[in-house]
């Protein structure tokens, strides 16, 4: 399981982003959020990018524990049933 850093946003995307893939490389399916407490907006198009990567692998990759925020800006963006 891969657990992204505390902060998801413009700050570290790149590295967190980076992460992400290799977990999902190395057979990781869930990415687990319950230590990531501060987010922004590219963290949606960070989780879509980890989404279509695993996609790409035929991996079934989980979301759990996602913060309020996040969710709330998931489905601003109207990407809820992408991921």
């Amino acid at each position: 399981m891969f657990t992204p850093a505390t902060e998801l946003s413009y700050n570290n995307i790149s590295t967190q982003l980076a992460l992400g893939f290799a977990a999902i490389e190395g057979g990781q399916t869930l990415i687990e959020f319950s230590d990531t407490t501060h987010i922004d907006s590219s963290a949606v198009a960070c989780l879509l990018a980890w989404k279509r990567h695993a996609q790409q692998r035929d991996v079934n990759l989980k979301f759990k524990h996602l913060p309020a925020n996040l969710t709330s800006l998931v489905a601003l963006y109207g990407v809820t049933e992408f991921l």
